[in-house]
Formats: C-alpha cells, structure tokens, sequence
C-alpha cells in the first residue's frame, strides 16, 4: 500500500500534485497498489509518502514535490521492494 499525504490549501496546488503523483503510480503498477491520500487542514506543508508503513518521501523533511523523474523513480524502487517482500 502505498500513503500519499498532502495540505490542502486555498489553491489546489498539493491536491493536483496528489492526483498526478497517484495516477502515474497506478499506471506503472496497474492493479497492483491501494493508494490512499489524506488531507492535512490543521497543518501546512505536507507531501508524505509512505510505502508499507515507509516513509519514502518527506516535502517537511526537504523532498520537495514529488516533480523530477529521479524522485518518482526512488518510489517506483521503494514500491517494487515492498511488492517483492509480500
């Protein structure tokens, strides 16, 4: 499973990059994965993706978005890890 969570804000900027990010996880493992998103409105700044209870990327912790193929490949490998451990 992956866990996507995101702010939501005023604009839908963190909830576009959610619905993008989620997309083009579900076309690289069709079938494959259960993504979740839970929005953060008591809290700003948050882009946190969890694989199998991992954290695997942190916009807090200096990630940023997830918007350069380098960051989306170092989920595809965290994914395909924890696909092969189940």
């Amino acid at each position: 499973m992956a866990w996507l969570l995101w702010t939501p804000v005023v604009t839908s900027h963190p909830l576009l990059q959610y619905l993008q990010l989620k997309k083009k996880l579900e076309d690289e493992f069709p079938g494959h994965l259960d993504i979740c998103g839970e929005g953060t409105p008591q809290v700003t700044g948050f882009f946190e993706v969890l694989v199998a209870g991992k954290l695997v990327h942190s916009k807090k912790g200096g990630d940023g978005y997830v918007d350069t193929e380098s960051k989306f490949l170092k989920l595809v490998a965290a994914i395909k890890a924890a696909l092969a451990q189940a």
